[in-house]
């Protein structure tokens, strides 16, 4: 205010003043006069920044209705989402927290957005679904899984196999399939007559899908392979596995054999080399879900992998069968999917672009729109 003052007594203010006088006859009231005419344009000022502020109000309003559709309400956050036009800084839109790019393969999109609001889920056969890992995981891996489906309305189960994620077994231990399996086979037990469930399993975890597909067909609505073994009657995991594996100089580079009874007898476990496991199992997923990966993964037990398995046509050949493929897969190359899928046809086969093995960390999005999308198949 001082400033404003003291350059009221400059020469350069004086001429500006006398010249906006038309009436030589106003000159007679001297200081009154001036300091009237200050008065003028001060109010003049006023006014004129009360209009504009009033007219950006109007459009602001108006552009409300337009994109509302109805009553504009002005909330808490309408000065952060209009700023004011005389903030120095530029205010940048918010962003995901994640710092991976995110592909157009993998959308993000809100749960809701991700299901066909025709369907309510109680119309649905079943809306639990039942995960389960593949070797060397364990229940932790579908955690971005987890959230999105609870999000979405369904109930999830998701289960450690024995010696995997928290179960304290050893995997050195484990000497056969239905050992292996166990925690599953007890979750389908606790089921009540009439329950259903959809059975995911990734990786190995499709071997452990198969053997309950075939011990309790009544309680499984569907059975979903996510880049998994899907074995047909008499086949063992090793046979689909170990002509590929010949072939696949990566996995052979990350697989470590463990030999807990003796490097004389068969290995009992095999683990993989950690330097190596990014690019077998996680060359498309973000970098902070291979961390949570190296460090929770545990040795996969080698027993379960030789058994062969028997399978009925009224038991494990009554269940719908879907396989979903991972088409950046380094460690179940596409080619080894396919032939799953052509040697034994499902009932529908669904693909994952841009996925590495491990979907549910490159993917979570577009798996998690596929499994909807399975749930609701009639």
């Amino acid at each position: 205010m001082g400033t404003c003052f003291s350059r009221g007594d400059r020469s350069p203010t004086r001429r500006r003043g006398s010249r906006r006088v038309a009436n030589p006859a106003a000159d007679g009231g001297g200081g009154a006069g001036s300091n009237r005419w200050a008065r003028m344009r001060s109010s003049r000022k006023e006014e004129a920044l009360i209009h504009e502020r009033a007219l950006a109000a109007a459009i602001l309003f108006q552009q409300q209705l337009q994109n509302g559709g109805g009553t504009a309400a002005f909330d808490r956050s309408a000065s952060l989402r209009y700023p004011n036009g005389c903030s120095k800084r530029n205010q940048a839109l918010p962003r995901s927290s994640s710092s991976r790019a995110r592909s157009l393969t993998d959308p993000l999109l809100q749960p809701h957005q991700l299901i066909n609001q025709d369907i309510k889920l109680d119309d649905l056969e079943t809306n639990h679904f039942v995960l389960v890992h593949g070797g060397g995981f364990g229940a932790w891996c579908w955690y971005k899984t987890i959230a999105l489906l609870e999000e979405s309305g369904y109930r999830v189960t998701a289960v450690d196999l024995t010696g995997s994620g928290i179960h304290s077994f050893d995997s050195n231990n484990i000497e056969s399939l239905s050992q292996y399996v166990k925690p599953l086979m007890d979750f389908m037990e606790k089921l009540t007559d009439g329950e259903k469930v959809i059975l995911v399993g990734h990786d190995f975890g499709g071997t452990c899908v198969s053997y309950a597909m075939e011990a309790f067909p009544a309680k499984i609505s569907k059975a979903v392979f996510l880049a998994a073994a899907m074995l047909t009657s008499g086949q063992s995991a090793l046979d689909i596995f170990s002509d590929k594996v010949e072939s696949n100089e990566l996995m052979r580079q990350a697989q470590v054999f463990l030999y807990a009874n003796g490097r004389d007898q068969p290995p009992t476990a095999i683990d993989f080399d950690k330097s190596i496991l990014k690019d077998l199992l996680f060359n498309q997923s973000p970098t902070k879900d291979v961390a949570l990966a190296s460090v929770s993964m545990r040795p996969i037990p080698f027993s379960p992998v030789l058994e062969k398995l028997s399978f009925s046509e009224t038991n494990h050949g009554s269940v719908r069968r879907f396989y979903i493929e991972t088409l950046e897969d380094n460690a179940i190359p596409i080619s080894v999917q396919e032939s799953m899928v052509n040697e034994s046809p499902p009932e529908r086969v669904f693909c994952l672009k841009g996925a590495d093995h491990s979907p549910f960390f490159s993917k979570p999005q577009a798996l998690h729109k596929h499994l909807v999308e399975i749930s609701r198949i009639p």
